[in-house]
């Protein structure tokens, strides 16, 4: 299964207001699933929610 690290908020290029995710920066998260520009992943909330690939970075294929 594919996982991807947060890279967390300081180092996107746009605001993110507040921080309303439920990630941790660093934190290693394992993806449900993906498409185009989203990855799916079951976030510190213990829901699944759609993130936006350019929050991680692959760490295993």
């Amino acid at each position: 299964m594919k996982r991807v690290k947060y890279i967390g908020k300081e180092t996107m290029n746009y605001i993110v207001e507040k921080n309303d995710m439920d990630l941790i920066p660093n934190k290693i998260y394992e993806i449900l699933s993906e498409d185009d520009d989203e990855y799916n992943i079951v976030d510190e909330s213990g829901e699944d929610y759609a993130y936006p690939k350019s929050f991680f970075e692959i760490v295993e294929e």
